[in-house]
């Protein structure tokens, strides 16, 4: 039965019962298929590798974005100023901690909810656009372990498969080129 009043349970990790309505989940592909799958609409969903807090923020967003669709973010982002792209609900909502951030893109990739995927990872493209990749450790708490030598090599590598991918574009099986190009 899909009816616009037809309410879902959604079990958290916690064991927390949440509840919303069928048509503002099913933004979730994932949701919608197994609602698709089921005989019983009533029978709660579990889902034990998402939090009650980080579900009940997805539910906010589903429920906002059910009757107002988000923009298109553009890819690749033009500004570091994230709050030039996406609404100001938008940027709100995905103003929260790194730690509770990676948990949302965690949960909503696994619920394959694009629009917020792409929002969330808008976020840290946001975080991380125009800063060196020193700023970048910083930011996400990164330590750098590699060794003077094996920067150089990872350096070299990326320069070799731009080349490839420039040359080629990508037609050519990379490993044979690599060979074509040292030999």
């Amino acid at each position: 039965m899909t009816s616009s009043k037809k309410i879902v349970t959604l079990v958290s990790a916690e064991g927390v019962s949440c509840t919303v309505n069928r048509d503002v989940i099913c933004m979730s592909n994932v949701i919608k298929n197994i609602l698709n799958d089921i005989d019983d609409d009533n029978e709660p969903i579990p889902l034990p590798n998402i939090k009650t807090n980080v579900l009940n923020k997805i539910i906010d967003y589903c429920k906002h974005h059910y009757n107002n669709p988000p923009t298109q973010i553009p890819q690749p982002l033009k500004s570091s100023q994230l709050n030039e792209v996406v609404s100001e609900w938008d940027y709100e909502f995905v103003n929260v901690d790194k730690e509770f951030l990676f948990e949302l893109i965690l949960a909503e990739n696994f619920l394959d909810i694009k629009p917020l995927l792409d929002l969330t990872c808008a976020k840290v493209a946001s975080m991380i656009k125009g800063k060196t990749p020193e700023q970048i450790r910083r930011e996400f708490d990164i330590i750098n372990d590699f060794t003077p030598e094996e920067e150089a090599k990872v350096y070299i590598r990326y320069l070799v498969t731009y080349q490839f991918v420039k040359r080629t574009n990508g037609v050519k099986n990379f490993d044979t080129y690599l060979t074509e190009l040292i030999c």
